[in-house]
């Protein structure tokens, strides 16, 4: 066997142990413990984070952030990721430290001359934006690591209504308009809450309280179902530039009903409970969608109205 391909047979045995003794090594390479011990050393200098364990019952130990073997890649797949890696630019804060820039480093620094240059002339022609949030990429870790790990984690979270400490148990991470979200079994509702990211003040592991397993099994894609609970009729009237508006939004635009002059209505069921959050996300489309009922909607939007138009009279 060639040394390239035993370094590479290490890298990967060594992942797989964690901890390890040269003589462990020697008996399943067939090599002397010499062989090994210089084979540790040039991985040592290579990248490849093992230490050693002094006194009794020692040998080497793999530190937690493992290093992967080689791994080869197209010039085709190789773009895609560092454009996959680009993605991500425009984000204040993400859940990965800096294992992204560090990866997409690796791409650039490794791809032949002539797809560098390609690449080169694309800087700034091509942007994956978001909006520039603010908030703390160790709280997105440590509840990437509780999806990772299964664990629960015990937070303070700022709402509307003040400070409180929650336990929750993640399902996911997913980010949208800038901010990261993040979907959680709550276990002070007893229900599934949404928290978003920045609104975190601290997050740590709670091994202390065991997961859930249906809550583990859950995934970004099982949306809540709220079939169960108390349901109303929204019904919406939109000009033609309404429905140009609404078309886009994926909470209406299945539901629109044209009209042959472009204009256009709906009617959908929901959640009473949900009813101000969707009155809340029409009051932005202005006099271009108006709401016909029911009537504890129109009186929610009589009331934003109101008070607007107080605060404008002072």
């Amino acid at each position: 066997m060639q040394k390239s391909q035993r370094l590479i047979q290490l890298i990967m045995r060594i992942n797989a142990k964690q901890s390890f003794t040269v003589r462990e090594l020697a008996d399943e390479f067939g090599l002397s413990t010499r062989t090994i011990t210089r084979d540790l050393q040039e991985l040592s200098e290579l990248g490849v984070p093992v230490y050693s364990i002094q006194g009794r019952g020692g040998g080497y130990r793999l530190l937690q952030e493992r290093l992967l073997p080689p791994i080869s890649f197209t010039e085709g797949e190789a773009l895609a990721m560092f454009f996959a890696c680009q993605t991500m630019d425009y984000f204040s804060s993400l859940p990965f430290g800096e294992g992204a820039d560090s990866a997409l480093h690796k791409f650039y620094h490794y791809l032949p001359a002539d797809v560098r240059e390609q690449i080169d002339r694309l800087k700034n022609k091509i942007m994956f934006w978001s909006p520039y949030r603010l908030m703390s990429a160790e709280i997105l870790q440590t509840l990437l690591q509780a999806i990772m790990i299964c664990s629960v984690v015990t937070i303070e979270y700022k709402s509307s209504s003040g400070i409180s400490e929650r336990n929750i148990q993640p399902i996911g991470l997913y980010a949208a308009s800038g901010y990261w979200y993040c979907p959680a079994y709550c276990f002070t509702r007893e229900d599934i809450r949404q928290f978003r990211a920045d609104r975190i003040l601290s997050a740590e592991l709670n091994r202390a309280i065991p997961c859930r397993a249906e809550i583990s099994q859950k995934s970004l894609l099982d949306k809540p179902n709220k079939d169960d609970l108390e349901q109303i009729t929204l019904e919406l009237e939109m000009t033609n530039k309404g429905v140009w508006l609404l078309e886009s939004n994926p909470r209406f635009g299945t539901f629109i009903r044209h009209n042959e002059d472009g204009s256009g209505a709906l009617t959908i069921e929901i959640a009473a409970q949900d009813m101000n959050f969707y009155v809340d996300l029409i009051w932005q489309w202005g006099s271009e969608v108006k709401i016909v009922g029911p009537a504890e909607a129109r009186a929610y939007m009589h009331h934003k109205i109101e008070s607007m138009r107080l605060l404008y009279d002072r």
